[in-house]
């Protein structure tokens, strides 16, 4: 019986709304951004980021900036714009209530226990 990765579609969901929520904390640069989401395991990798990021900016959530480096070229820094800030507040506004609907019917298999 071979199992599908549900990980990896669950992370694909909710992958643009986790680089909003980091972004609303502090502005960051792609490589601090990429090992954020890489250690929390949101991401595979570096190059998974920069379509998100890319798409993200398209739809107008997210804006960037260059600043200069004290080690070495200049860095490109993201950050949210007021519409990311909207965005990422609807969907708070929905993420508990699926999660919680999503729980209940899920839930745990107790039936063979």
């Amino acid at each position: 019986m071979i199992v599908n990765d549900v990980g990896a579609q669950l992370r694909k969901g909710v992958v643009e709304y986790c680089v909003l929520g980091s972004l609303e904390r502090e502005a960051m640069y792609g490589w601090q951004l990429s090992e954020k989401l890489i250690d929390d395991g949101m991401i595979a990798s570096i190059g998974t980021l920069y379509p998100v990021l890319a798409r993200l900016r398209t739809k107008g959530f997210v804006a960037s900036f260059d600043e200069s480096s004290e080690r070495g070229p200049s860095r490109r820094y993201y950050r949210l714009t007021a519409s990311g800030t909207a965005q990422l507040q609807a969907f708070r506004k929905q993420w508990k209530p699926f999660a919680d609907a999503v729980a209940a019917i899920v839930g745990e298999d107790t039936a063979h226990a």
